[in-house]
């Protein structure tokens, strides 16, 4: 407080009303919502038993790690692990192919959900539209493990795509087993499957424009794709923006189930990707500090990757997670 300066009578007691009402609006609302909370009990259980609880294992990356006298007596090793990594030809294999299928995902797979999602907001049925909208979500919950035999039902040499081209005078086309249709088999599969899932983001995102602004350009005489264009696509520029962040984010990794699922000893050329390579390494051949070396080395990655595209975001478009 200033020289000169008198505290107001009462002043004490107001700020502490202010503090006391502060404070019993938040545990109201709190008792509201308890619910809520509570559902978060098993997530956060999850990420610190199974994340952060296993986070000082990442030192076996260090260590010439011995399952039988432990993470903490091992021999210390420092970088020799990640020498080996990056004289490995199979883990450059491994990093070339996760990089060409994520590129080929961010730039023909990402804006798929988004021009889906467009079309669906502009449908005014509501029946149709939700039916549509449970058609394609439904591959989401589906597992990889089922999706996998489907697959094989529908793409093998003998399934259903091969028996219809083969009934119209063509010839089988190899889907699984050769290389090019490999990965277009291992595209249009994803896409299928994440598609839906995707699509609910942006669409959350559309129920949040005011409606008033869509009644404004009807007025004006704007046609749907008009407003389409220039309103509603601006509108959702920020959850675009961070969808595209956190995929640039992943580019340096790539989940594992799809490629185990679907990977074959004539396609691994171009199906063998990081972490299958971790997998194989790993835990097949008991390898666990390259295993680790390499997830961490991932990691760091990763980390870089989603820093560098939400500031080149922030600079271009104004948008970023944080």
């Amino acid at each position: 407080m200033k020289k000169g300066t008198k505290k107001l009578p009462g002043s004490s007691r107001t700020e502490s009303g202010r503090r006391l009402r502060t404070r019993n609006a938040t545990l109201a609302y709190f008792r509201r919502h308890w619910l809520f909370y509570a559902m978060l009990i098993l997530p956060v259980l999850y990420y610190f038993l199974f994340c952060y609880r296993a986070m000082p294992g990442v030192v076996i990356a260090f260590k010439n790690y011995n399952m039988f006298t432990g993470i903490w007596d091992s021999p210390w090793v420092g970088m020799e692990f990640f020498k080996r990594v990056a004289q490995s030809d199979p883990f450059w294999r491994s990093v070339r192919n996760t990089l060409v299928l994520n590129i080929l995902g961010l730039v023909v797979g990402f804006p798929l959900p988004i021009i889906l999602a467009l079309f669906l907001n502009e449908i005014m049925h509501t029946g149709f539209k939700k039916t549509v909208q449970t058609i394609i979500y439904l591959p989401h919950f589906i597992s990889w493990s089922v999706i996998g035999g489907m697959m094989y039902q529908f793409f093998a040499s003998s399934g259903l795509i091969n028996t219809v081209i083969k009934a119209f005078g063509g010839e089988a086309v190899p889907f699984l087993t050769n290389k090019p249709w490999w990965v277009f088999t291992y595209f249009i599969v994803g896409v299928w499957k994440s598609i839906g899932w995707n699509t609910i983001i942006y669409l959350s995102a559309m129920t949040g424009i005011d409606q008033e602004i869509y009644e404004a350009a009807r007025v004006d005489g704007c046609s749907r794709f008009r407003m389409m264009t220039a309103i509603t696509v601006p509108c959702i520029k920020g959850t675009i923006a961070i969808m595209l962040i956190l995929a640039v984010g992943g580019m340096a990794s790539i989940g594992f189930e799809q490629p185990y699922v679907m990977q074959n000893s004539t396609v691994m050329e171009v199906g063998d990707v990081i972490s299958t390579f971790v997998y194989r390494v790993g835990l097949e051949q008991g390898d666990f500090s390259i295993g680790t070396a390499v997830g961490l080395a991932q990691s760091a990655i990763n980390f870089v990757l989603v820093i560098s595209a939400n500031a080149i975001s922030k600079r271009v478009s104004g948008n970023g997670i944080w």
